[in-house]
């Protein structure tokens, strides 16, 4: 069982306030670690800004072997994190071994990224009264950062936040989910080894208050969010004057055209609804199939699902382990009850014990329905038939979110026209919305978020841009000109 302090200034730390964090399946105790109080805050806010400085001072290579340190460091320790992960968020062993192969890409983007922060030069000599000048325009670190991360991915969302900012040199304090600490304590180790300035990090698990005081702190420049809509939209309130980036919710949606290979789509999507148990922002939630091929995919669909194993995440066999916790399941379990009494059909599914749902798929959910009209991070999937793509991309549209959108099909025109008309971030062609590649960026329109993640993406959120204009001396001879430039402002 880990026994883990948290991170002040880099330096390790056990406070008076002790949590338990427990199994989401069995509630069997896995780890204890502590919390951090306003006073600990206060000291990593402090820190921060002599952080910054030290990082500020840092050449782009320094940042690069620290951020190779950190990779070499989970790298060496995979099975660990793995088994970590598992333990405290309930994630099949295979699913979280793969969050850790994912992780070691994402910190590897920030190796090759941290000697790639650069700017350019833009012409500056546009007209005549700016003839005689010249620009450079660099990128440099925007200040100190709070990264809030959720409990779903407790390393790989950690490193989407901490990668970006070890590349481009920005001190941070992170607050890890208050389910899931654990994994990115162990992480902490990995930043003390790693020749990082001490002042320049903390790991602060802490409770809402603490929180909020953080993300409102006069130091902090930016603040990177990964969780619910209601959450993100209180932290962009709070943090006034700041940079804020949103990764929220989604009801990802994927579409199956008549030209659709039905058993590949299948094969995609039951694992994309139903591993982690659903709690994925691009979990497939939504799946919209063509009336000419509907009952042959429908009926793949319920066949695949039925045969997935629901059990003991740590054990290999296991495809879909538990929710976070019981409330979420008694949750999903009144919505799909809710939206059967209103008149949809169950294909499969829809039972719960303790925290574990049966993967479920549902059609003829009402429009009204909680299924339809929010995230509903769990294992459950509704199934919408249609006539034409226009019925579909209006429904895809009519959500008030946008991440990311599955589409299967083959046709060039089709796919064109989806990715002009589709209010989603991102549009997967011949694969899932669940589909993620960590070098590219990924972010939502509308209630999905704002901003962008992937480190390259990231690293411009956590960055400025700082302008440099030099007018060239004229000399006449051997006089300065005495020539004023006719531009100020």
């Amino acid at each position: 069982m880990l026994d883990l302090p948290i991170y002040l200034a880099g330096k390790p730390l056990r406070t008076l306030h002790r949590v338990g964090i427990k199994s989401p399946g069995s509630q069997r105790l896995v780890g204890r670690t502590c919390y951090a109080g306003m006073l600990h805050a206060q000291r990593a806010v402090a820190a921060l800004e002599r952080g910054q400085k030290k990082l500020s001072a840092l050449p782009s290579w320094q940042r690069r072997d620290i951020c190779q340190r950190v990779l070499d460091f989970v790298h060496a320790n995979r099975e660990k994190f793995a088994r970590s992960i598992c333990a405290e968020a309930g994630k099949p062993i295979t699913t979280a071994r793969a969050e850790v192969d994912r992780a070691l890409t994402t910190f590897r983007l920030a190796v090759e990224e941290s000697t790639r922060v650069d700017g350019y030069q833009p012409l500056a000599d546009i007209d005549e009264r700016s003839n005689d000048y010249y620009a450079v325009v660099e990128r440099v670190a925007a200040g100190p950062c709070v990264l809030i991360t959720p409990f779903n991915f407790p390393l790989n969302l950690v490193a989407h936040k901490v990668a970006p900012a070890l590349a481009c040199g920005c001190s941070f304090i992170l607050k890890p989910s208050e389910r899931t600490p654990l994994t990115a304590l162990l992480l902490g180790e990995a930043l003390r080894l790693s020749g990082l300035p001490p002042e320049s990090w903390s790991i602060l698990p802490c409770d809402t208050d603490v929180a909020k005081y953080l993300t409102g702190a006069d130091p902090v420049r930016v603040v990177s969010f990964t969780g619910s809509v209601g959450v993100g939209y209180e932290i962009q309130r709070q943090a006034i004057g700041k940079k804020v980036v949103l990764e929220l919710g989604s009801d990802s949606a994927v579409i199956l055209e008549p030209d659709t290979d039905i058993a590949d789509a299948v094969g995609r999507i039951v694992p994309a609804a139903f591993g982690y148990a659903g709690q994925s922002c691009i979990s497939v939630q939504k799946i919209f199939i063509h009336e000419k091929i509907a009952d042959n995919a429908i009926r793949k669909l319920v066949q695949k699902t039925r045969q997935l194993r629901v059990g003991n995440p740590s054990s290999p066999r296991t495809d879909v382990g538990p929710l976070i916790d019981e409330a979420n399941a008694v949750r999903i379990e009144k919505w799909v009850a809710s939206a059967v009494q209103a008149g949809a059909t169950l294909l499969t599914g829809g039972t719960r014990r303790g925290a574990y749902f049966q993967p479920t798929l549902l059609t003829n959910v009402p429009p009204t329905s909680e299924l339809s009209q929010n995230e509903a991070f769990g294992p459950v999937a509704i199934i919408i038939t249609y006539a034409d793509i226009s019925e579909a991309i209006a429904r895809i549209n009519a959500s008030r979110f946008g991440l990311h959108l599955g589409l299967f099909s083959d046709s060039v025109s089709l796919t064109r026209r989806v990715f002009k008309e589709a209010q989603v971030g991102g549009v997967i062609v011949n694969d899932v919305p669940t589909t993620r590649v960590d070098a590219l960026p990924y972010g939502g329109v509308k209630a999905s978020g704002i901003g962008r993640e992937g480190v390259r993406w990231a690293i411009a959120e956590f960055t400025e841009l700082k302008t440099l204009l030099v007018r060239k001396p004229r000399t006449s001879g051997g006089r300065k000109s005495e020539t004023q430039p006719s531009g100020h402002q």
